[in-house]
């Protein structure tokens, strides 16, 4: 028994080739196939590949293959299975090590064909329908958030190359206070801008980290609970909120971008014993339409 498993070790080392028929690669049998920076349609396409090129794969994800790909900067690429088909490296091709003589010479016409499946073994069979993958994009989606101070809101985002964003909110919160009764209730619009620092693509999610900015308009009224009504009182003001987050992507549900915030804000109190803490905290989540 020792001595076969040494001759198998000893044939498979001194035959490199039988190792290499194990390679898995994948075929492209669309007119050109996108490559992109993650298994996602809303990550950046990093090139594109011609009918019949053959990618090495390192991985298969389901529905995309993990693929070496030198132009990226990271050497790795993604194809969406719709572009093509996988197979062994040895049934792609005949063998390249053979004399001129053997070359030149007519081949017969004759194929073998698979027991399974019918099908002449080394050719390319067109799929029946070819499938293609509507590209998503995260260019424009909307959405709600919550965060400190009881807030909840609506939101709405847009990434103009991935970098610059803009984000509007419109938001409603209410604070209380160990001092002073009632409590204060606030209503704000704010517009900002955002920057995304980088991109941070794995095998199933997209992390974008980014420092933003935004311009807070409130409306604040304040309210006392008394057995004498009173009118509550009112007052508008400006603020200012600069935060650091990071928006996650999963490849499995590639249009829905889940953001958390943390940051600094300032805004005026115009009523005595209510002041916004300074952190803030909030956690958001956008549907990209578009």
């Amino acid at each position: 028994m020792i001595r076969r498993a040494a001759a198998v070790v000893l044939a498979l080392t001194l035959n490199p080739a039988l190792v290499r028929a194990q390679d898995t690669v994948f075929t492209v049998n669309v007119p050109s196939a996108d490559v992109h920076k993650g298994p996602s349609t809303v990550t950046p396409v990093i090139g594109h590949a011609s009918r019949g090129t053959v990618l090495p794969v390192s991985r298969n994800l389901g529905s995309w293959v993990k693929i070496a790909w030198p132009d990226a900067q990271d050497g790795i690429g993604y194809v969406h299975l719709t572009m093509g088909r996988i197979n062994g490296a040895s049934t792609l091709a005949p063998t390249t090590n053979m004399s001129p003589r053997a070359a030149s010479a007519p081949t017969p016409k004759t194929t073998a064909m698979s027991p399974v499946t019918r099908t002449p073994v080394g050719e390319q069979v067109a799929p029946r329908r070819q499938l293609y993958v509507t590209p998503a994009s995260h260019i424009f989606g909307v959405g709600g958030l919550v965060g400190s101070m009881s807030s909840f809101g609506a939101t709405a985002r847009a990434w103009r190359n991935n970098h610059l964003g803009i984000q509007v909110g419109f938001t409603r919160d209410a604070m209380t206070s160990d001092v002073a009764a009632g409590r204060v209730t606030s209503m704000q619009f704010e517009p900002g801008v955002m920057y995304a620092l980088f991109d941070r693509v794995s095998d199933y999610v997209w992390i974008r980290p980014y420092v933003g900015s935004v311009v807070s308009f409130r409306h604040q009224t304040s309210s006392v609970a008394a057995s004498i009504p009173t009118e509550p009182a009112s007052d508008n003001g400006v603020g200012f909120r600069i935060f650091g987050g990071s928006e996650l992507t999963f490849a499995s549900v590639p249009r829905f971008g889940l953001s958390a915030d943390f940051g600094y804000r300032r805004f005026p109190t115009p009523f005595p014993g209510f002041a916004a803490d300074p952190v803030s905290v909030s956690i958001a989540g956008h549907w990209y339409i578009k």
